[in-house]
C-alpha cells in the first residue's frame, strides 16, 4: 500500500482513504495492548466502511524498544514520521528517572508543539467506580502542554548554576522568599500570553463546535497571581475579545440577571448585588465595580439581556483546590476545563479514577493549528505484567476513538463506543474491572478485544 499523507488546508484535514498513520507501540505492556487496540482499529474501519477505508500502520520507535535498536531513546525519524503524517498514535513509554532522560512523553509534545492535551472523561454503564454517581461526569479537559513547570527549566540544588540564580534573585531582584536558599533546587515557571490563549482558543472552539455549555479556567491565581492569574485573566481577555456575539462570562451573566429580573435596578443596586461585601468596600473600589457593570450594560445588555445569555457559551474560572473538590461533589456544573499543566495532569487522573481509572483513560496531544496530533494510552508501562496479554487495552482502544474521530471517520469511532459498551454491559471484562464486578467473565486483554469487535455488530 503505497503512503497517503493526511495534509492540513484551510484549517481543516484533508485525509486519504488509506492514509498512513505512524505508531509506537510502546514499552511494558504496549506490546500486549497495542495487537489488541489495532486489532479492534482495524475492525471498526472495515465494518464501518466496507473496504473502501483503511488505515496503512506505520511502526516507529521509541522508548526501550528505540534504544536497544538504535541506542537512542527517541530517534530523529520518529519525528520526522509524525511531523510527515500529522495525525499518530503510542502506546505507554518508559523514562528512566534521572540519569539527564527526561519524559519521552514530553519531548514528543513539545518537539512537535503539541499544546493542547486533551482529556475526555465519561463513564461507560457497568463500570466499577469509587462513587455514588458517575454518570453525572462528562468532562473535556484541554490541559496546556508546552509550558508551566514542565517545561523543563531546572536547576539541581548545589549546582553552580542554581548559585548563580539564587545569587541574581537575592541581590538584583531583591527576593528574600528562598527559606533554604544553600539546599534549595529551583524551577522556573513560564506562563504566556500566547500559549494560554491558544489553549482556550481550542477549548472555545470545541465547546461551541460540540455544543457544550461551559468553560471552567481552573487556576491557582489566587497564590501565583502573575502566572496563574494571568492564565486566568488572558484566558476571559481572549473569551470576550475574539468571541463576544458567542460568550458569556459568569460575572456578566450575573449583572444582566440581575437586570432581567428587575429592568429599572439602578447601577449601584445592581453592583450590590454581585459583590455582596459592597457596602464595607472603599470608596474607590465602590466606583470601580459600578463603572463595571455600567459597561456591562451598556455595551452587550442589547445583544445578551432578556435572557438571550443563557443560550450563550459560559465562560467562568474556579480555583484549582475547590475544582478538585467540586468535581466529587458537583461534576454536573463542570463541561469543558482549561487549565495550566500540572493543575491538567492531576486533575485528568483524579476524574478518570472516578469514571473507571487510567486503565480506561483516552487522551489525545493536539495542535489545532497545524494539524499535528499524537494520541495516546494515559497510564504506565506496567512492566510487571508485560507479555502476560492481561490488562486492560481501553485506553490505547478509546485513544484511537478520539483519533478516529479527529480524522473525521465518525462512523468507526462510534462502532468503536459501541463494542466497548456492550463488551462492559455482557460483563466480558479484563482483570482490573473482573475484580470489583459480579457474575462478570474475566477475559484476557486479546480476548476483550475481540469482545469489542463482537460488540460492533
Amino acid at each position: 500500500m503505497t503512503n497517503q499523507i493526511i495534509t492540513m488546508k484551510n484549517k481543516k484535514l484533508n485525509v486519504p482513504n488509506n492514509p498512513t498513520i505512524p505508531f509506537i507501540e510502546g514499552d511494558g505492556i504496549g506490546p500486549d495492548i497495542w495487537r489488541s487496540s489495532q486489532k479492534v482499529f482495524d475492525a471498526a474501519v472495515k465494518l464501518a466502511y466496507l473496504g473502501s477505508k483503511k488505515i496503512n500502520w506505520l511502526e516507529v520507535l521509541a522508548g526501550e524498544k528505540a534504544f536497544r535498536k538504535t541506542k537512542n531513546w527517541l530517534p530523529e525519524k520518529t519525528l520526522i514520521a509524525f511531523r510527515k503524517y500529522l495525525v499518530g498514535i503510542k502506546g505507554p513509554l518508559t523514562t528512566p528517572i534521572g540519569g539527564g532522560v527526561r519524559s519521552l512523553n514530553v519531548v514528543l509534545r513539545q518537539m512537535l508543539d503539541l499544546y493542547v492535551c486533551q482529556r475526555p472523561v465519561k463513564w461507560f454503564k457497568g463500570v466499577p467506580s469509587p462513587v455514588k454517581y458517575p454518570e453525572n461526569i462528562d468532562i473535556i479537559i484541554f490541559r496546556e502542554n508546552s509550558e508551566d513547570i514542565y517545561a523543563g527549566i531546572e536547576f539541581a540544588s548545589g549546582s553552580k548554576n542554581v548559585k548563580k540564580l539564587i545569587s541574581f534573585l537575592c541581590e538584583n531582584l531583591n527576593v528574600n522568599k528562598i527559606r533554604f536558599p544553600e539546599t534549595s533546587s529551583l524551577g522556573i515557571k513560564p506562563v504566556s500570553k500566547q500559549g494560554t490563549q491558544r489553549l482556550v482558543k481550542a477549548a472555545i472552539d470545541f465547546a461551541l463546535a460540540k455544543n457544550r455549555k461551559s468553560i471552567t479556567l481552573v487556576h491557582k491565581g489566587n497564590i501565583m497571581k502573575f502566572t496563574e492569574g494571568s492564565f486566568r485573566d488572558w484566558g476571559y481577555e481572549l473569551a470576550i475579545n475574539d468571541y463576544r456575539d458567542k460568550v458569556v462570562t459568569e460575572r456578566e451573566s450575573w449583572i444582566l440577571n440581575n437586570k432581567d429580573c428587575k429592568h429599572n435596578i439602578t447601577i449601584e443596586e445592581n453592583a450590590k448585588f454581585v459583590e455582596p461585601g459592597y457596602d464595607l468596600m472603599t470608596l474607590e473600589k465602590q466606583i470601580e465595580i459600578c463603572k463595571e457593570v455600567e459597561v456591562i450594560i451598556n455595551n452587550i445588555y442589547s445583544s445578551h439581556g432578556h435572557g438571550v445569555f443563557r443560550n450563550k457559551l459560559l465562560i467562568k474560572d474556579a480555583i484549582a483546590d475547590i475544582t478538585f473538590q467540586q468535581v466529587l461533589t458537583r461534576p454536573k456544573e463542570f463541561d469543558v476545563i482549561a487549565t495550566l499543566n500540572l493543575n491538567g495532569d492531576y486533575l485528568s487522573d483524579a476524574l478518570a479514577a472516578q469514571v473507571g481509572g487510567i486503565g480506561i483513560a483516552p487522551g489525545g496531544n493536539i495542535n489545532y493549528i497545524t494539524g499535528h496530533a499524537i494520541f495516546e494510552a494515559t497510564h504506565g508501562t506496567a512492566p510487571k505484567y508485560a507479555n502476560l496479554d492481561k490488562v486492560n487495552p481501553g485506553s490505547v482502544i478509546l485513544s484511537g476513538e478520539m483519533m478516529l474521530r479527529y480524522i473525521g471517520w465518525f462512523e468507526a469511532a462510534d462502532l468503536i463506543i459501541k463494542g466497548v459498551t456492550g463488551a462492559i454491559n455482557a460483563k466480558t471484562v479484563t482483570y482490573d474491572f473482573h475484580r470489583m464486578m459480579s457474575n462478570a467473565r474475566l477475559k484476557k486483554c486479546s480476548e476483550f478485544g475481540d469482545e469489542i469487535i463482537k460488540n460492533m455488530n
